[in-house]
Formats: C-alpha cells, sequence, structure tokens
C-alpha cells in the first residue's frame, strides 16, 4: 500500500470531529455485532452442536515458510495474532487523538486521564481485597480494571442524539487511555519467561520502523512487512503479541512533511472498520463460551467471579466518580460546562462493561492449565457475565431518566 496524494492526504484545517463521528458509529454498530456473536458462541457451546463448536475453536492453523513457522488452533490465533491487530488500532487511534484530537493537550488529556487511573485502581482494589488470602487468584486483579469500548458506546448510542457529544468524547477519551493502562499491564504483569534474543531482535525491528518514520518513508506496506517481524520476535520473546500492535502503531507516521499526507490516518481508515466488524466479533465468538450450568448467582459465591463482579459493578463507577470528583474539587482539572457529576456517575457504570477487554485479560490470568470445576477462567467468566450486564443496564438507566428529566424542563420551559 503506498500512499500517494490521491489516496488520502491530510489538511490541518479538516475539524477531526469527522473521524471522530466515523469512529464513535463503527464502534456502536461493531458493539451489536459483539452481542450477536457472543449470543451464538452461548448456544453452540451449551448444546449438541458444542462438539462442533470446541471442534472448531480448538482445530489447527499452519502458517509460515522454513524457520518463520507458526502452527496455533484457532482460538489462539484470533487471542495472539488478531487482536495484535486491533491493538495496533487502539495505538493508531491514540496517536491520532494525542496529535490532534481530544487529548492533543494536557488540558484536555487531564480529565479522562485522572477518570481512567481512578476507574482501573478501584477494581484492583476491589478484587484484591475479596482474593488476598488466595494467591493463584490474586493473578485476576486487572480483569475487572477493563473497559470495552465497542460495547460501552453502543449502549450510550442507543439513548440517541440527546446525549451530549461532550459526553461522547469523554467516553471515548476515558476507554481509549483505559485500553492504553490494559496494555502496560499485560507488557509488565502478564509475561512469560523472556528470551533476551527475541526481544533484542524486536527493538532493532523497532528502530529501524523508527528510522523509516523519520526519513518519511510513507510506504504503508513497508510499515507492516516490518510490523509482521516485529510480532513474531515479540510472539517468542515472553511478552504477549498485543504488545506489537500498540508498539507498531508509535511509528507510523501521521503526516509526511511537505506533501501533508497521513499513512496513520490512512491505516486507521482502512483497520478500523476490519478490526470492529471481523476481529472483535470472532474474539467474542471464540472466548465467550460461557458454560450456562456455572452461570449462576450461586457461583459468585467464590471469591473470583465475585470479586471481578464487584470490581465492574462497584470499583469502576467508584473510581471513576470519585477520583473525577476529588481532581475538580483540587482544581487539577474541570468538568465540561454542560455535564454534571451524574452524567459522570452514568457513563462511569457504561465503563463497567468490561466483556470483551476483561475476557482477554482472563485468558492471560488464568491459563489453561489452571482451570479446575470451580476456578479458572472459564468459571470466573460468569463474574465478567454478570458485573458487565449489570453496569450496562444501570448505566443506561441512569443516563435515560437523566436525558427524560431534561426533556421535561424542556416542554415545561416551551
Amino acid at each position: 500500500m503506498i500512499i500517494n496524494k490521491d489516496t488520502f492526504k491530510f489538511n490541518p484545517n479538516i475539524n477531526p470531529a469527522k473521524f471522530l463521528w466515523k469512529f464513535l458509529k463503527t464502534e456502536s454498530a461493531s458493539g451489536v455485532l459483539l452481542i450477536i456473536f457472543s449470543i451464538l458462541a452461548i448456544i453452540l457451546a451449551n448444546s449438541e452442536l458444542s462438539s462442533y463448536y470446541y471442534s472448531l475453536k480448538n482445530s489447527y492453523i499452519s502458517i509460515g515458510f522454513n524457520d518463520f513457522y507458526i502452527k496455533e488452533t484457532a482460538h489462539h490465533f484470533v487471542n495472539d495474532g488478531l487482536m495484535a491487530i486491533f491493538f495496533l488500532v487502539i495505538g493508531l487511534e491514540l496517536k491520532r487523538e494525542m496529535i490532534s484530537g481530544q487529548l492533543s493537550s494536557v488540558k484536555k488529556v487531564l480529565l479522562p486521564g485522572v477518570a481512567a487511573v481512578g476507574g482501573m485502581a478501584i477494581p484492583a482494589l476491589v478484587y484484591l481485597y475479596i482474593n488476598i488470602d488466595n494467591p493463584l487468584a490474586t493473578s485476576g486483579w486487572a480483569i475487572p480494571t477493563a473497559t470495552d469500548i465497542a460495547f460501552s458506546l453502543a449502549v450510550l448510542a442507543v439513548l440517541g442524539t440527546r446525549v451530549p457529544i461532550s459526553l461522547k468524547i469523554f467516553l471515548l477519551s476515558l476507554a481509549i487511555i483505559d485500553d492504553l493502562g490494559a496494555v502496560l499491564v499485560i507488557a509488565l504483569y502478564y509475561t512469560s519467561d523472556i528470551s533476551t534474543g527475541y526481544l533484542l531482535s524486536a527493538f532493532g525491528v523497532f528502530m529501524i520502523l523508527m528510522w523509516l518514520n523519520f526519513n518519511n518513508v510513507k510506504n504503508v506496506s513497508t510499515y507492516l512487512i516490518g510490523g509482521l517481524f516485529l510480532w513474531y520476535c515479540i510472539l517468542h520473546s515472553g511478552i504477549h503479541t498485543t504488545i506489537a500492535g500498540v508498539i507498531l502503531a508509535a511509528t507510523i507516521p501521521f503526516t509526511i512533511k511537505e506533501t501533508n499526507i497521513s499513512p496513520l490516518r490512512f491505516l486507521e481508515e482502512k483497520l478500523h472498520t476490519f478490526s470492529g466488524f471481523i476481529i472483535l466479533p470472532l474474539f467474542a465468538f471464540f472466548n465467550a463460551d460461557i458454560d450456562l450450568d456455572s452461570l449462576s448467582f450461586k457461583s459468585l459465591s467464590n471469591p473470583v467471579p465475585l470479586g471481578i463482579m464487584l470490581g465492574l459493578l462497584i470499583g469502576k463507577p467508584l473510581g471513576i466518580t470519585l477520583i473525577t470528583y476529588l481532581s475538580v474539587k483540587i482544581k487539577l482539572c474541570s468538568l465540561p460546562k454542560e455535564l454534571n457529576y451524574y452524567d459522570i456517575l452514568g457513563v462511569s457504570f457504561l465503563c463497567g462493561i468490561g466483556f470483551t477487554m476483561s475476557l482477554f485479560i482472563n485468558t492471560l490470568a488464568f491459563p489453561e492449565s489452571l482451570n479446575t470445576v470451580s476456578f479458572g477462567q472459564e468459571y470466573s467468566k460468569s463474574g465478567i457475565f454478570f458485573g458487565s450486564i449489570l453496569s450496562g443496564i444501570l448505566g443506561y438507566v441512569l443516563l435515560r431518566l437523566k436525558l427524560k428529566s431534561k426533556s421535561n424542563e424542556i416542554l415545561e420551559n416551551e
């Protein structure tokens, strides 16, 4: 893919809101697909067709040539391969927002930034408090810290155009920073034995990609080929492959000097729809296979699913709302004029929809070797399910009541 003047040219005078609206629409529609494929996975996993479903999930896919050869199950191919592309898209969006969007200044990034920190710290503390007596269970502390961008924006979209754009921007910015936090957690905490040789090779590939950036190379294919080698090195380094996507995104040029051509926006345009409509639904299909026999409120008596559910349902809104209130109180940042703390509380419950990201971290926190009848990634899915569903319902109800009250005030004034 070679970027030329007719492909995607960056106009610095274009309102970044154009890209924001397209992002919101795609994420909202993607959320609907996530629901459909998640329900499909649950139905198949709990029906007479379960053997076919798990046969597909555990079937092997082989890719490569000579020494560059990979053989993984379809499940791991999606989690280790396609999800790296998803995080590449997240990285591209984050870089764009930091350069020309909603995170392009300290003032803009402070409010969602501190809210995201609170929204990750408090859920983790809630989970650890409940599971502190079980050393194996404590590895799941990061599961309730995640936010599913597509699901949360889909719920917000259901409320219609009456939702203030500043509230959508706040949720979007918070969720993107939240995902960056998840990437850092994966890189620093959920790693196996480190292979120094592959890690140094990955660093070498990264430096080559940065050299291409500094020399204004606009051929996107060159970066993607380098990204494949980067992914392969990181795959064998012991660090999770999703990190490769974010690192690659950092090397893609935002604009090329003199020509104003933007490889970053071109690649984001091409991959965003693919990520939202192909990768995330596939991820949900292969990871949302919740055993309905274990899906009961009784299962929440186990500290692992209970900690996850309470982390999402209570920790998220408490952390986001409390930290936002305190940061505004000490004048570290300020709320947009059309928003109040009720709006922040409603959105903070939507951030408790961890689903896709929580399921992803769940696979890292509890390896398949730890799965038992009452412990492991399969059992903990009930906490993710109940926590995400209840958070989404509460967030929707709170914001709907606010919008309804606002509509009544307008009618009374007329």
